[in-house]
């Protein structure tokens, strides 16, 4: 799996449920080689499942894993993905045990996927999908082997005693993202530690939130698409799961 290709991609929306409400996530499955696969799941930014996330999952499934792109909003809850979305983004923010069921009904649909290997899942997230995507680690379900956040959001969610973390952690993070200060670098570091964790932390100097989203420019926000710190975390993302789902 490590070359991006080409073959043929299916493609489709799955709804799932968690204990309330209905939601639409994005199956992207390659159509050669193995019969079982590992699977990505992917964490979405604060705008939603939209076109942007889907995009980043037939990159995914162009690596060769099955990915399904999480919806933690709702069927047909969508934001922009150019503007304001804390009205999305800020309710789960405020209620992260209601976040981690949505993301546990989600893990539980890409388990379900044809052609998942149930032994080799991993979750990716994108700024609050990089929240979700530690918080889906931090719930330990038992088949998760890896967590990657991308320019991540990483406070704790506080929710009682932490169980043992078996996913391998990996945080990559923009030196001066003004959305993880350095005293939440120290915290998480610590967290993971306790919790006894692999984890490792990637920071690249200069780069700022939102390294990875080409047309981001909004430096008196923090928020500028820097080309190296791309390329450097994509690189190292790849290597990462590489490891953890076995393929090396």
């Amino acid at each position: 799996m490590s070359q991006e290709t080409t073959h043929p991609m299916y493609k489709q929306a799955i709804d799932y449920r968690d204990e309330e409400s209905l939601f639409e996530g994005y199956a992207v499955i390659p159509q050669s080689g193995a019969a079982k696969r590992p699977c990505i799941v992917l964490t979405h930014e604060w705008s939603g499942l939209n076109a942007p996330m889907k995009q980043l999952a037939e990159r995914y499934a162009g690596l060769g894993y099955i990915c399904l792109a999480l919806d933690v909003y709702g069927k047909g809850v969508r934001g922009d993905p150019s503007g304001d979305n804390a009205h999305l983004m800020n309710p789960l923010l405020l209620d992260r045990a209601l976040l981690r069921r949505r993301l546990l009904a989600g893990f539980e649909a890409a388990v379900r996927l044809p052609g998942v290997d149930d032994t080799r899942l991993a979750v990716v997230g994108y700024c609050f999908g990089g929240l979700c995507a530690l918080d889906l680690a931090r719930a330990a379900p038992t088949n998760l082997k890896a967590a990657v956040s991308f320019h991540g959001v990483l406070q704790s969610p506080e929710l009682g005693e932490q169980r043992r973390i078996e996913a391998s952690i990996l945080l990559l993070h923009g030196w001066e993202d003004p959305f993880s200060p350095s005293p939440d670098i120290l915290a998480i570091a610590t967290e993971l530690t306790k919790a006894g964790a692999d984890w490792q932390l990637h920071a690249y100097g200069h780069a700022r939130h939102a390294f990875t989203f080409e047309g981001a420019n909004f430096p008196e926000r923090g928020i500028v698409y820097d080309r190296k710190a791309d390329e450097r975390s994509w690189a190292a993302m790849r290597a990462h799961l590489a490891v953890a789902l076995g393929e090396e």
